[in-house]
């Protein structure tokens, strides 16, 4: 089976063919430029990830307080985590950095404040 995507690791955008076994798993990869774009095929076909930003409420604020993961968190596990930080509201002040919800939903990955909330 091949799939056709467009590597993002870098601004060149290479567009990669890649092959992989009928169960799934990764053959090979062309197209890429460098080796970057090789990991980026596999990483992409057989475990996607992505970072999550959102926002969330601050008590006693009307100005929301932005997060992110701080790390990649699989892909298939966007909308549980979306779901858990639209159960979330923290209190200020807040700093870059600060970890808003600790290892969410067992992934060993903090959310993180990327504002600094007085």
């Amino acid at each position: 089976m091949e799939q056709m995507i467009t590597c993002i690791s870098c601004p060149v955008g290479c567009r990669m063919t890649v092959t992989l076994s009928d169960s799934g798993e990764f053959l090979s990869v062309t197209g890429n430029t460098c080796p970057r774009g090789a990991r980026y095929a596999k990483q992409e076909c057989t475990a996607p990830e992505r970072m999550i930003t959102a926002v969330i409420p601050v008590r006693g604020s009307d100005t929301p307080l932005s997060v992110k993961t701080r790390t990649p968190v699989p892909k298939a596990l966007i909308f549980p985590i979306m779901e858990k930080l639209r159960e979330t509201e923290v209190s200020a002040p807040a700093a870059i950095g600060d970890v808003i919800l600790p290892d969410v939903l067992g992934t060993g990955v903090d959310i993180i404040a990327t504002r600094n909330l007085p």
